[in-house]
């Protein structure tokens, strides 16, 4: 691993410049060179890894403890937003490849004004966690899924695709470098990371960048319901607005799907629905999404127990819906993924919500506001028992305390 500081270097540079009078570019060159083979200096705000081939595990950094950071809440009271960290990550894209993998301790980037992301919305993101087991190791929940899915998106909006192996050592190093703000184990809470790929260079016409700039920062989050599961929440059906077209880009995770989402987000929320449902935009007659989760359906009143969530293409397509249906035909139930017509909303006995975030959100009520028409959806008004079973196993599996037979756990070397 080589350290070195910028603007240190460029400003022992151009003193050293003015103070010896270099005549040429060739000895400007060699100086620079020297300058850029020191170890003495200190205070580095940037970290460019060499490949793991050229260090050995003696000369790596021994890996920290989770937990030791020093936050302004307790561990378990952080909720989930923002918060600094010690370093994100960054790769630029150029010239037709992907360049050395940089740390960087300061949280703003500069860009170009023409960015396509800007101008275009060439942008893309991902969202996954990593939690502290019983014995303090650090593990990534399901990241390869994440490389997969992130790969989808940029082939969609003409981006260069991240490479797997090269998606998950950035996970890794990442969560290396700032080990000690992932929550310790007990707390509830997990180190969030959120991959960013954009188009950084700069065009008007409509076209690819010739540049992009692949971010990953890190951020420690509680709970996103204090307690961990949340009672039911009542949701509302959204009528007035589409999440995603038929032959859109709502199954992939790009930045543009939630700048749609931010006015009936808001609308719902100031009718006094946390939560909102979206139908088809062909036929407004399907289930479809929840505004940032995926949606799932419950039977629980036969003899044989469903577990029912849309098959669509505007539908992004949700790790953890993955890992719940997984789960679920692990205990037991039928696994359906397909059309949801809207009043079979009446045969659910629960319903539930499911992202990264939340994991599972109950959901104990949908309205449906037609015009001067109102049907209300009512479901289970606890946390139902399927809810219940599938929310503690995932975490448990997360979390290291039972075995991961699936191999979803991705450990921080």
């Amino acid at each position: 691993m080589r350290l070195f500081n910028a603007a240190i270097v460029l400003s022992t540079i151009t003193s050293t410049v003015t103070a010896f009078s270099l005549q040429n570019q060739n000895q400007l060159q060699q100086l620079q060179l020297q300058l850029l083979q020191q170890n003495a200096i200190s205070n580095t705000q940037l970290k460019v890894l060499a490949d793991d081939e050229t260090l050995s595990s003696s000369q790596r950094t021994p890996l920290g403890m989770p937990g030791t950071a020093k936050m302004d809440k307790e561990w378990g009271e952080l909720g989930f937003e923002f918060r600094p960290t010690k370093s994100h990550l960054c790769i630029t894209y150029k010239d037709g490849e992907w360049g050395e993998m940089e740390l960087n301790e300061d949280p703003y980037i500069q860009i170009h004004m023409g960015a396509t992301a800007l101008h275009y919305g060439q942008a893309c993101f991902e969202g996954l966690k990593a939690f502290a087991h019983p014995d303090n190791s650090v593990h990534v929940f399901r990241p390869d899924e994440n490389a997969k899915r992130l790969q989808s998106s940029c082939e969609r909006i003409l981006m260069p695709v991240i490479p797997h192996d090269l998606f998950l050592k950035a996970v890794n190093e990442v969560v290396r470098d700032n080990i000690a703000y992932v929550p310790p184990y007990g707390s509830g809470g997990a180190l969030y990371l959120r991959p960013l790929l954009f188009g950084s260079g700069p065009r008007i016409g409509l076209q690819p960048a010739d540049e992009y700039t692949f971010l990953l920062m890190v951020i420690p989050v509680g709970d996103y319901y204090k307690g961990g599961l949340a009672s039911p929440v009542d949701g509302i059906i959204i009528n007035d607005f589409d999440r995603a077209a038929a032959k859109g880009v709502g199954h992939v995770k790009v930045a543009g799907n939630y700048a749609a989402d931010l006015l009936p987000n808001m609308l719902s929320k100031k009718e006094g629905y946390p939560i909102s449902l979206y139908l088809d935009s062909k036929t407004q007659s399907l289930v479809e999404e929840f505004s940032t989760s995926n949606f799932v359906g419950i039977v629980n009143g036969g003899e044989e127990k469903k577990y029912v969530t849309p098959k669509s293409s505007s539908v992004l397509p949700s790790i953890t819906n993955k890992s719940l249906m997984t789960i679920a035909k692990d205990e037991g139930l039928t696994v359906e993924e397909r059309d949801i017509p809207i009043e079979e909303l009446e045969d659910f006995d629960e319903v539930l919500a499911c992202g990264t975030a939340v994991v599972v959100t109950p959901v104990g009520s949908l309205t449906s506001v037609g015009k001067g028409d109102v049907n209300k959806f009512e479901f289970s008004q606890e946390v139902g028992p399927i809810t219940q079973q599938l929310y503690d196993q995932v975490r448990a599996i997360q979390s290291g305390e039972i075995e991961d037979k699936h191999g979803w756990n991705f450990k921080i070397e």
